[in-house]
């Protein structure tokens, strides 16, 4: 491994500006996903302490949501400095909680800082307005004013990042948060929680607390104080804190699960194609909700398509984050890492053929975590798993079409629309491709990062609401009508 610095991380709950013990005294660990060592250990949080960071989270709203949005505006800049200084330190700290090769986790923290800074620049572009309506005496007014105390929930797989997409909103619009990081990864978290401080955050503004997961996350969304939720993560989690937050009418952003679908036209263009797939359904060890998880290929390209996905998949290297070329670290635990193991496992039994992968990794290098290689699954059918459930995982399906029409059925028949990817030479081929996608993003013949402008989410079961841009920032305001007479 690379030499750097490994000490571990003994946290305990961020509130009001500071670190706090938890009210049970009680601590958890977090694991090396790579190696299984101890890294750090957290505060074992519970219903007391989210009393606790909720009445600081208030009081701190009262005063925030009158600082001037110029001022908001420029703390959040100064934190996005902060983070880019320290993007070294925090992005080992992501790699040693999460597994994450060091490069992919340097580029999160450099993705979080341009985000909170567009965030920023979007928050001072935010306009009431005054209808004109020409009548006698009276003028109406409508404002926009922050919704109050946030409870963000994100996940494991971009801790950081997922955090950012609702912290980023929230705090230049007048909102304060407490945050609940996963289980698997709250190290980071809370040391941003700690350079929010120190850029100048007031406390109360921004808080962590940290605990077992569904417990302590239900008893923040159940809590009367929250006005919002916002939540990143599984379909069913999603659907249990829309259940809870109902009985108090609270506003919801929920990104919840994806089953994306790539579709292949006869004309696509492989040499852009395989590169782009590649680099998306195997990045972060496929373990985020929108990369592509099952490809649809025109049968005239299909055997072209499936030997080269296998050849690319087969070139990456799979390996301790710390280490140097890795493109591939561990699965961040063995509940996640079983979902690829009964994916491949089912895909066999039904006939299907294992191009590359398919089979956990062992030797001393692999034998501490749960390393799974890049697997390409071809001729998969339309009912097996690999094609119909989230996969969270390396491992995609590949089946070949006729026509068109069946293949965009095949895409829209799932209860998931969080993302869908084309790849044809006819763009206006495309564009109806895209308009037919049942699916909040769509990407024609490239795949990337969705943009910080644009907003993100999904259909049907992935989601409720946007985040991102200023359609983020909207979902963390109210509107007020002021009717002015004379």
């Amino acid at each position: 491994m690379t030499g750097v610095e490994t000490r571990t991380q003994d946290l305990g709950l961020y509130i009001g500006g500071g670190w706090v013990p938890s009210a049970s005294g009680e601590r958890t660990k977090v694991l090396n996903p790579a190696t299984g060592e101890v890294v750090g250990t957290v505060a074992r949080g519970n219903a007391e302490d989210v009393d606790r960071a909720m009445e600081v989270a208030a009081a701190a709203f009262a005063a925030w949501r009158r600082v001037p949005t110029r001022e908001r505006v420029r703390l959040q800049r100064r934190a996005a400095e902060l983070l880019r200084a320290r993007a070294g330190e925090f992005a080992q700290l992501l790699t040693l909680e999460l597994g994450r090769p060091l490069a992919g986790a340097r580029l999160e923290i450099e993705r979080v800082a341009n985000l909170l800074e567009d965030y920023a620049e979007e928050a001072l572009r935010l306009r009431g307005e005054v209808p004109f309506i020409n009548e006698g005496g009276e003028r109406i007014l409508v404002l926009q004013e922050p919704v109050g105390v946030v409870a963000a929930i994100a996940p494991f797989n971009y801790p950081i990042n997922l955090l950012a997409f609702k912290l980023g909103a929230a705090l230049p619009v007048g909102c304060t948060v407490v945050a609940k990081p996963a289980d698997d990864t709250p190290l980071s978290t809370l040391r941003l929680a700690e350079l929010f401080t120190e850029a100048g955050f007031p406390p109360g503004v921004f808080n962590v607390i940290t605990g077992p997961g569904r417990v302590l996350g239900e008893a923040m969304v159940a809590h009367p104080t929250p006005r919002k939720v916002a939540f990143t993560g599984s379909t069913g989690a999603g659907q249990r804190i829309a259940e809870v937050a109902s009985h108090t009418n609270k506003r919801l952003t929920l990104e919840l699960g994806g089953q994306c679908p790539a579709i292949l036209c006869a004309d696509a263009d492989l040499e852009r194609a395989v590169p782009a797939i590649t680099r998306h359904a195997f990045a972060n060890s496929g373990q985020f909700c929108y990369r592509v998880n099952r490809i649809y290929v025109h049968e005239d390209l299909y055997a072209e398509f499936v030997e080269r996905l296998g050849e690319a998949a087969g070139q990456l290297k799979v390996g301790h984050g710390l280490d140097a070329g890795v493109d591939l670290g561990p699965m961040v635990n063995e509940k996640i890492f079983r979902t690829s193991v009964e994916h491949v496992r089912d895909a066999r039994a039904g006939g299907a053929r294992i191009v590359t992968g398919g089979e956990r990794l062992r030797g001393a290098a692999y034998d501490g975590g749960f390393f799974f290689p890049p697997t390409v699954i071809a001729d998969a059918t339309s009912d097996m798993k690999i094609m119909t459930e989230e996969t969270f995982g390396p491992v995609v399906g590949v089946m070949p079409f006729t026509d068109l029409e069946d293949a965009l059925r095949l895409a829209n028949d799932t209860v998931y629309g969080l993302a869908a990817f084309a790849f044809t030479r006819d763009l206006a081929q495309g564009l109806r491709i895209a308009e037919a996608f049942e699916a909040g993003s769509v990407w024609i013949n490239n795949i990337h990062r969705s943009s910080n402008l644009a907003p993100f989410g999904g259909y049907k079961q992935s989601g409720v609401g946007r985040e991102k841009g200023r359609y983020g920032l909207e979902s963390y305001l109210e509107y007020k009508t002021v009717y002015l007479s004379e």
